[in-house]
């Protein structure tokens, strides 16, 4: 494995390899076991895996964990290269943006609900980074987790009305035995945040196996299990279509996302399912 830091050295050496099948994995870091999934999916459809890791302020607002948030470059670089990845990518921020950028990239509709309405700007700072990086590598696939579907959803606008050669590959989310999403972020989480956190997952399968057919009463059923847990203070609770992220009025047939992002204490968390 190649390890990385300047753009202009990873183009000459993805060079070479134009004729062959580019899979791309674009990271934040801290490496967990849903990273090596994406990478292990890659590594079987590719014959090139390319791994980024680059922490993005562009996605972050004012008063989020840009500064705090984890970072162990020499872990991931060992579990880049155990998982079979054949070039890890880790610009600092002054590559990535030696001036400060004055083009933004902006996805319409999509990215004012769920995440977007709480978190404004972070869609476009994604969309920006992911144009960037996608321009850099030039892959065939990509691949991203579906534990942001909102995320994956943009990508995919982005890629069709830019016309983009790269076929985007959602995947599955990764769970821990308990059925929490895994996230970079779930460090922070103390260990009573940890144990109660498990219920967004609980009342998202009791909504699975039992899905009633007005997205009204789905709200109400999670919001119900939610809050009973203490150190739950929910941002949002939503059901919408997918990847259009509409307003419906019922879940049959179609798909629909279940969509939920709670703070426990100061840990913002997001999970969701797709009604299919």
């Amino acid at each position: 494995m190649k390890h990385i830091k300047q753009i202009n050295q990873l183009r000459v050496e993805l060079k070479q390899f134009a004729s062959q099948t580019i899979g791309f994995v674009p990271t934040m870091g801290y490496l967990h076991l849903g990273h090596l999934e994406l990478i292990k999916r890659a590594r079987e459809e590719c014959d090139i895996v390319v791994l980024s890791i680059f922490v993005n302020p562009l996605q972050f607002g004012p008063n989020e964990d840009f500064s705090r948030y984890p970072r162990d470059i020499e872990r991931d670089e060992q579990l880049a290269k155990e998982a079979g990845v054949d070039f890890l990518f880790s610009p600092s921020v002054e590559e990535m943006y030696p001036e400060k950028p004055l083009t933004h990239i902006e996805v319409d509709e999509i990215t004012s609900k769920l995440c977007g309405s709480s978190r404004p700007g972070h869609f476009s700072g994604v969309a920006t980074v992911v144009t960037k990086l996608f321009h850099i590598v030039s892959p065939d696939r990509a691949y991203f987790g579906l534990k942001d579907a909102q995320q994956v959803a943009v990508v995919e606008q982005l890629v069709k009305d830019l016309s983009f050669p790269v076929e985007i590959v959602p995947c599955d989310i990764v769970r821990e035995e308990d059925g929490l999403a895994l996230s970079s972020r779930n460090v922070y989480l103390s260990s009573d945040a940890r144990k109660q956190a498990t219920v967004l997952y609980r009342a998202l399968k009791e909504i699975q196996a039992n899905p009633p057919s007005d997205p009204e009463s789905i709200r109400s059923i999670l919001h119900e299990r939610i809050s009973a847990t203490p150190l739950a203070r929910i941002d949002y609770i939503d059901v919408l279509s997918y990847p259009g992220l509409q307003a419906v009025t019922t879940i049959e047939n179609q798909t629909v996302i279940v969509a939920v992002a709670v703070y426990f204490d100061q840990t913002r968390l997001i999970d969701n399912i797709l009604l299919r």
